[in-house]
């Protein structure tokens, strides 16, 4: 077994700066798990947790030497050794991974498929991101899916909740809904949503390199591109939802579509320029920001914890044979390879088709 614990690590102050740290595997204590993690998914949803890092407490989750952060991932993990009564070596976990080789959970609450990270630095940061699914007991596990689960999963969480809450708010009235960064992941999640429950008409905002393949997956009524923002039809109420977060761009969608814009939300910052609610337009709706955490919360309030898996569970295997026409899971193993899709990421030149899985370490039996 290696000795070795590896993390990647963001300068805080340059997202554009980063370094791989070295040094020795933690000791888990009693009650604690020493965990290998085996494989996370890397989209633009990650570089959101960067750029929202401070302002969300997304560095919180996995404390970093001074000035860096490690972004959080999604993904799978084995339990390396155990130190807790319940929870065993040799178990495979998925949930909110660092981007590092291994990680010490102290888990509480512990059901047969699922328990919660304990740790105290964690207690404060919103309960979603510390729950992990113990994979031999969680019925909706499928062992062939794991690429699917950690590339789509979380964002479809978002997505699914994004819907729910614009078709709960009668979509303010709305009868079209215009989606930036319309080669997201996260995005193309929800046009299919949208797009199944029919009542509004779903519009694509993309670049011009990535509208042929977004207009041809079928998800979205029209893409436009965003040199086309000047000539957006502008009939009729509108929703927009900012995946992209550009402060430019949301100013010239709003600019455009104007007194008929009556509701903006914004979701996530795959454009690095923005600041919500900076430059606001001189006149219409100002943008809300979505936090998904917080409507899972209210849903499990309104639903019940059962209640609510089910209905996700129900979209989600509906939604993964649309997912499989267009994603393909691609591998990554090692700092160098993490280093070079990180920085593809963070410049936006991830092809839509292409879900990166990563490996910090040299691959499965890495130990």
């Amino acid at each position: 077994m290696t000795t070795t614990l590896q993390t990647f690590l963001v300068a805080r102050d340059d997202l554009g700066r980063t370094r791989l740290a070295a040094g020795p595997l933690p000791e888990p204590a009693d009650g604690e798990l020493l965990v290998r993690i085996d494989r996370i998914a890397f989209t633009a949803n990650n570089i959101t947790y960067a750029e929202m890092g401070e302002r969300m407490g997304y560095w919180r989750f996995f404390p970093a030497p001074e000035g860096f952060g490690i972004v959080p991932a999604w993904g799978f993990g084995d339990v390396l050794v155990s130190r807790h009564a319940v929870v065993s070596a040799g178990e495979r976990l998925y949930g909110f991974w660092p981007m590092a080789t291994h990680v010490v959970l102290r888990p509480d609450r512990v059901a047969a498929g699922s328990f919660v990270d304990a740790s105290e630095h964690r207690q404060p940061l919103p309960a979603a991101y510390n729950l992990y699914q113990r994979c031999a007991g969680d019925p909706s596990y499928v062992a062939a899916d794991e690429d699917w689960q950690a590339l789509l999963r979380p964002l479809f969480v978002t997505s699914f909740l994004l819907d729910d809450f614009l078709a709960d708010a009668g979509f303010f009235g709305a009868t079209r809904v215009w989606l930036s960064s319309a080669s997201s992941k996260v995005a193309l999640a929800l046009a299919h949503l949208l797009r199944s429950r029919g009542g509004v008409e779903v519009m694509g905002l993309t670049s011009a390199a990535h509208r042929d393949v977004v207009a041809a997956l079928g998800v979205y009524r029209r893409v436009w591109t965003y040199a086309d923002v000047p000539a957006l039809p502008n009939d009729g109420r509108a929703v927009f939802v900012d995946f992209a977060g550009g402060v430019a761009l949301r100013r010239a969608v709003h600019t455009r579509l104007g007194e008929g814009l009556v509701y903006s939300s914004a979701v996530g910052m795959a454009h690095r320029d923005a600041e919500i609610g900076a430059a606001p337009p001189p006149t219409g709706v100002k943008p809300v920001f979505f936090f998904a955490p917080e409507r899972l919360r209210q849903r499990a309030r309104d639903w019940g914890r059962e209640g609510l898996e089910q209905r996700i569970g129900q979209a989600w295997r509906a939604f993964l044979p649309v997912a499989r026409g267009w994603l393909e899971p691609v591998h990554s193993c090692g700092p160098e390879a993490v280093a070079r899709v990180y920085e593809e990421a963070l410049h936006g030149r991830v092809p839509p088709r292409t879900g990166h899985v990563l490996m910090l370490g040299e691959g499965p039996g890495q130990d």
